[in-house]
């Protein structure tokens, strides 16, 4: 038995930050219903063709999901819509607020009718205030945060390769879910969880930004490399591969100055002695360094470095995890059925806490007829529905 099993989710969702967080949720066991357009679904169905017939990105965060298609602005869809939330324990949406209301979707309307109810709602950056009804995407919000002027070496500044704007709004999304829930099985009590992209990834910017007002600099751009720390980054080796070395204390220095490169003397130079030395003198002790990597390869200088207790590993590319020893190791390899495509190799959630059976990655609309006669639609009401575009 999972967690969440026999709990209903049911997710006016679309992009990647409320179907990240419903996704996490049906890994443990909830039902999760998610609501699409009719005819296009989810627009992030067609970022790419990567998996069969969706996306990398919807492959990835729809797992194991129902699709049920409505025109949620039809009155007849807006009756089959109604009749889910009566059934449901949680709600998600990613609506703008006003869009919300507008459809009596908002939490306000919602939990008047079932005071019991879990309403999840996110927005880009919030109710009130000048940016309300700004549109937000995940690296228009890193922007806004700061992220991406972090991001990147010298004067180039990059964004992150991946969502984490979004994704860290689906984690806290689905944290507070998780709390909600305990909360009403202790007092009978629903919760209304509201959370902006803005102020999900604020979250995550508080380290740089209280070093920036402690320090009175903000932290430079270092590539790879960390920015107040040393050495702390990948290093080529003489084969071509790369170490990245994690050298965060004065004992790990010394180990790497004695142990594996054989200069002890190195550590005692007063341009490398403490931590704050060899971040201002980073130049030079990349060049140090390098002097001896230009001779080992990446698999000797990791064996060493694993020998003498000098945290590092090697810097791989993306299709580098899927061949990533460790995993495979641990069996952490799932292959999940997609739309018109097979199936594609899926990670098992991170926690363990129980087997992962996951279910495909739902066609558009391929649980429509499924759910609504769990609703109670006969085989007429549904082919009435269709005939009036209702689904």
């Amino acid at each position: 038995m999972k967690p969440l099993d026999g709990m209903v989710v049911v997710s006016l969702e679309h992009a990647v930050a409320v179907p990240y967080a419903s996704r996490l949720l049906a890994d443990l066991g909830a039902r999760v219903i998610k609501i699409e357009r009719r005819e296009t679904g989810d627009f992030a169905r067609h970022y790419d063709r990567a998996c069969g017939a969706v996306s990398s990105y919807f492959a990835w965060i729809n797992v194991g999901k129902e699709s049920v298609t409505l025109d949620v602005k039809h009155p007849a869809a807006r009756e089959v819509l109604d009749r889910l939330v009566a059934r449901a324990d949680v709600v998600l949406c990613n609506f703008s607020p006003a869009a919300a209301r507008r459809l009596g979707v908002d939490a306000e309307t919602l939990r008047a009718r079932r005071p019991e109810l879990v309403v999840g709602e996110l927005s880009g950056y919030g109710e009130g205030g000048p940016y309300d009804e700004r549109k937000a995407f995940d690296a228009l919000v890193q922007s806004e945060a700061g992220l991406i002027e972090l991001t990147g070496e010298g004067e180039v500044t990059a964004r992150t390769g991946i969502s984490v704007a979004d994704i860290a709004a689906g984690v806290q999304l689905q944290s507070a879910v998780l709390a909600a829930l305990l909360h009403r099985e202790r007092i009978g009590e629903g919760a209304t969880l509201r959370l902006s992209l803005l102020e999900a990834l604020a979250e995550w910017m508080q380290q740089p930004l209280l070093y920036a007002v402690g320090t009175g600099r903000i932290p430079p751009r270092s590539g790879a490399h960390h920015a107040s720390i040393a050495p702390y980054g990948p290093f080529r080796c003489a084969d071509g591969g790369t170490v990245h070395l994690a050298v965060q204390n004065d004992p790990q220095w010394r180990r790497l100055c004695a142990d594996v490169m054989g200069r002890p003397e190195l550590a005692d130079d007063p341009r490398f002695r403490t931590v704050a030395d060899r971040v201002s003198h980073r130049p030079a002790l990349h060049d140090e360094l390098r002097r001896y990597f230009d001779t080992v390869t990446a698999g000797d200088l990791l064996a060493a470095l694993d020998a003498a207790d000098v945290p590092a590993s090697r810097t791989r590319d993306v299709l580098g995890l899927l061949e990533h020893p460790q995993l495979a190791a641990r069996k952490r390899w799932r292959d999940v059925p997609v739309p018109e495509g097979g199936s594609v190799p899926m990670l098992v959630p991170p926690v363990d806490g129980g087997e992962w059976t996951p279910g495909s990655v739902p066609a558009l609309g391929e649980h429509t007829e499924t759910v609504l006669t769990w609703l109670g639609y006969s085989p007429d009401d549904i082919a009435e529905l269709r005939v009036a575009s209702a689904i």
